[in-house]
C-alpha cells in the first residue's frame, strides 16, 4: 500500500532555511516520481517542484533559485531544501508520489499518493 509521509515543516524568519522530507513506501522507490505542492490559506494548491524517477527536476518560477529538490533512493526519501524563505512561502506543503518507468525524465501529470501535509510558516 502506497504511503507518503512529509516532515520538516516549522516556523522560521524571512531569509532562513528549512528542509522538508518526503518518505514513500509501498512502491519500488526508484520507479517513483515525486512532486511537492503547497496551499496557502484562501488559495488554490499549486505545484512547487518535482523530481522524476530519473532524477530530472523541475521548479515553478516563484521558487526557482531558492528551492532544491533531491532524492535518496537508499532511504526512499525526497528532500526539498528551501533557502531564502519569504513570507509568501507560508503554506501547507504536500508531497505526492506517482509510479513511473525507471529513468523517466518527465514529471508525472498526476499523482496517486499524497501525504498529510506539513506547515511552513515564514515570519517577516
Amino acid at each position: 500500500q502506497l504511503q507518503v509521509v512529509e516532515s520538516g515543516g516549522g516556523l522560521v524568519q524571512s531569509g532562513e532555511s528549512l528542509r522538508l522530507s518526503c518518505r514513500v513506501s509501498g512502491l519500488t522507490f526508484a520507479a517513483v516520481g515525486v512532486g511537492w505542492f503547497r496551499q496557502a490559506p484562501g488559495k488554490k494548491r499549486e505545484r512547487v517542484s518535482c523530481i522524476t524517477s530519473g532524477g530530472q527536476t523541475n521548479y515553478e518560477d516563484p521558487v526557482k533559485g531558492r528551492f532544491v529538490v533531491t532524492r535518496d533512493n537508499a532511504k526512499d526519501t525526497v528532500f526539498l531544501q528551501m533557502d531564502r524563505l519569504k513570507p509568501e512561502d507560508t503554506a501547507v506543503y504536500y508531497c505526492a508520489a506517482q509510479i513511473q518507468l525507471l529513468g523517466s525524465t518527465t514529471c508525472p501529470a498526476r499523482y496517486t499518493g499524497w501525504g498529510q501535509g506539513t506547515q511552513v510558516t515564514v515570519s517577516s
